[in-house]
Order: structure tokens, then C-alpha cells, then sequence
């Protein structure tokens, strides 16, 4: 770092320390500039006058009020315009006081907004002018008063300038720092719906072949002894049931992997196209159940279709847990306009599990994918007996004003 940007870093640490050495080198500004001469024989002169006392001392009060600047601006440019227009009335020839208000003038531009430093600035100007062109021996018309126009002009604009510039990269920054913070919470709200979507995954997958696993299982064991080729025909669904559940685990817990993994699962995910295997399952695991399709074979985006095996595969597994041994299930795929209905019922006399009895999540699970895919679910128990679970899904994926599905 260079010897100009560590005395830069100081002082912009000890602000009253710069305002100190700014005072200072304005107040030599202003006894020197009280020894020349403008108006010479041949033009601008030094060493031919001697400032007043009174002089020195006004230029020594601008000088020591600009230390304050920063805390009190308009107090330190109302005591500068003082000690400047008794400059202008007393001095003869007059020193150049006015210095200190022209830096208190800029201060103050610098520090507000810009409706003040016009009503300020004006202000200061027309008063230091008036009592310039008004006071002392020289005309109005004078260099000298015009100049303190001038001067009191460029101070009230730079100080806008500084001001409005401050501000700009205030704005750049903040809106950086905004971008950054709304890139994060993107991050964020990202990993949190893939871990969502990877447990829903993950109970859809268990719950649904656990429960088939489970009834199979009793069968099993019921008919084993007297039945032995019934009770073997069980098990072999069990390890199917199995088999299809690791296979489906293996590829949801494949998403972890890192994208360039040669061992990434590419099986694609399930779609109503495989709503018969799905139905059979459970059909081998004892559930009667009915399949009618009327939806033309519509092509559906890969997460509605998704969405619609799962809710199937959830539907029916609650039938097959909670509805009781001898419950059947009926399954509707329609096409209805620019959606496609799904309808799963049953005749059961159980009670399906609910998110808030149990800590169950396949409702909850449900109505989550169906709303991730912008569709509707409702679910509730059947007059005379039994469940619905109804889901209205869009044959086309929505895309926002940001063109994200």
C-alpha cells in the first residue's frame, strides 16, 4: 500500500483529525492570500500590505470553525458567512475570509440534499455577494465581488456533486449486496424443495412397497403351514415388492451423486405408463383393484406425470393400510379440457391416516407434489363408506414471468 493510500486510511479512521488539517491548510491559504496585492501597478504583487488584526483574527475563527464541519455544517457555514461579511465591511483592503465559507458552503451541499443545498446556496450567495458589492471602497461591478459569487457557485456545485456521487455507489453497493443476498435465499429455497422432493420420493417408495411387504408377508406366515404352495407364491411377491424397492431407492438416492457420477442411476422416473404394473402389485398383495383410463393417451410433462403415479401409488397404498381386508379400489384417469383428472376410491371401512394424528405424511405428501405442479388435490371420506382422493393436474406445466415451470 503506498504512503498517499495509508494516510487516506488514517485519516478517513479520525475524521476530526482530517477536518483539523483541512482548517490548517486553509488558514494559510487565507494569510497568504492576504499578502498579495491584486490590484498592483503591474498586476498581482506579494509582500506590499500587512493584514489587519482584525483581519487575522476573523480568518483565524473561519479557519477553527471549519474543524466542526462535519457535525454541525449549518452552524459552521452560518459563523463562516458572519465572520466573511464582517470581513467584507471592515476590511480595507479586505483578506480573503471568505475562503472558510466557501468550504463550509461545499460541506454542506455535500451532507444534505439537494433542495436544501439550492435554498442554502442561493441563500449564501446572494448574501456574500450583496454585502461584497454593498461594503468596502471598490464598485460594485468589481472582480472581486464577482469572484465571490463565482466561488460561493462552485462550492454549493461540487458539494452536489460529491453528494449525488456518494449516493451512486451507495446505490451500486446496496444493490450488489441485495443481488447477493437474493442469489443465496435462491440457493437456499432450492436445496430445500430438492430435499422435500427427495423425501416425498423416499416415503412414496417405502410406504408403498413396506405395506405390500407386509401383507405378504401375513400371508405367509397364515398359510405356511397347511399351504405351502400359496404361502411360497407370498414370498415370492415379498421379494419382488423388495426388489422393486431397492431398485427405486437405488435410483432416488442416485440424485445425491454428483451429476458426472458414471454410476448415476438413467432410468427414467415412473409415469402413468406403468399405472398397470403398479395396479398389479397390489392386486398380487390381495387388493381388488379397477383401473379406467380416458385420457386419450395424453402426453404429460415429467413431473405431472410423476405427480400422478405417485398420487396413485400413495392412494392405494392407504387402501391397502387403512382400509381393511376386504375394501376394493377404483382407479379414473380422464382428460378434462387442459387438465387430467385422477380419482382413486375405495369401500373401506378403516380410517386413512391424517398429517396431524400420527405424524402420517402421505396425505401431506400428496397435496405437495400436486401443488408443486400447480394442481389441486382434495381428499376426504365417501358418503356411505369409505375415501376419495381427487387430484386435478394441468396437461402443461405453467411457466412464470421469470420463465421457470
Amino acid at each position: 500500500m503506498s504512503t498517499i493510500a495509508r494516510a487516506r486510511c488514517r485519516f478517513a479512521a479520525h475524521p476530526l483529525a482530517l477536518d483539523a488539517a483541512l482548517a490548517v491548510a486553509v488558514l494559510v491559504c487565507m494569510v497568504a492570500g492576504s499578502f498579495a496585492d491584486p490590484h498592483g501597478p503591474d498586476g498581482v504583487t506579494w509582500g506590499v500590505r500587512t493584514p489587519d488584526p482584525l483581519s487575522l483574527l476573523l480568518m483565524a475563527l473561519g479557519a477553527a470553525a471549519l474543524v466542526l464541519r462535519r457535525r454541525a455544517p449549518m452552524t459552521v457555514l452560518a459563523l463562516t458567512g458572519v465572520v466573511s461579511v464582517v470581513e467584507f465591511v471592515t476590511g480595507d483592503p479586505r483578506a480573503p475570509v471568505v475562503m472558510s465559507a466557501v468550504v463550509a458552503l461545499y460541506t454542506v451541499a455535500a451532507t444534505t440534499d439537494r433542495p436544501t443545498t439550492w435554498r442554502v446556496g442561493l441563500l449564501t450567495m446572494a448574501v456574500l455577494t450583496g454585502a461584497a458589492m454593498l461594503a468596502g471602497p471598490l464598485p460594485w461591478y468589481a472582480q472581486d465581488n464577482l469572484a465571490v459569487f463565482a466561488w460561493t457557485g462552485i462550492g454549493a456545485t461540487a458539494g452536489d456533486a460529491v453528494r449525488s456521487r456518494r449516493a451512486f455507489v451507495h446505490a451500486i453497493r446496496e444493490r450488489a449486496e441485495r443481488a447477493e443476498r437474493t442469489r443465496e435465499e435462491e440457493a437456499r429455497r432450492r436445496v430445500a424443495e430438492e430435499r422435500l422432493r427427495i423425501a416425498r420420493d423416499l416415503h412414496d417408495v417405502v410406504a408403498h412397497h413396506i405395506a405390500l411387504v407386509n401383507v405378504q408377508a401375513g400371508v405367509a406366515a397364515h398359510v405356511m403351514d397347511k399351504r405351502p404352495d400359496q404361502a411360497k407364491e407370498a414370498l415370492g411377491h415379498v421379494r419382488e415388492a423388495s426388489r422393486s424397492a431397492l431398485n427405486e431407492l437405488r435410483a432416488t438416492v442416485g440424485l445425491l451423486r454428483q451429476s458426472d457420477d458414471p454410476e448415476a442411476p438413467t432410468e427414467p422416473a415412473p409415469g402413468l405408463d406403468r399405472l398397470d404394473e403398479l395396479a398389479g402389485t397390489f392386486r398380487n398383495a390381495g387388493l381388488h383393484v379397477e383401473v379406467a383410463r380416458a385420457d386419450q393417451g395424453t402426453a404429460l410433462p415429467t413431473a405431472v406425470d410423476l405427480a400422478a403415479y405417485r398420487v396413485i401409488q400413495e392412494a392405494l397404498t392407504n387402501v391397502q393400510k387403512h382400509a381393511g381386508p376386504e375394501a376394493k379400489a377404483e382407479v379414473s384417469v380422464v382428460r378434462v379440457g387442459p387438465n387430467i383428472e385422477i380419482t382413486v376410491l375405495d369401500d373401506g371401512t378403516g380410517e386413512h391416516e391424517a398429517p396431524a394424528a400420527g405424524g402420517g405424511h402421505g396425505l401431506l405428501g400428496m397435496r405437495e407434489r400436486v401443488t408443486a405442479v400447480r394442481g389441486t388435490l382434495t381428499t376426504g371420506p365417501r358418503y356411505g363408506g369409505g375415501f376419495r382422493v381427487h387430484a386435478i393436474l394441468p396437461v402443461k406445466m405453467p411457466v412464470d414471468n421469470r420463465g421457470r415451470a
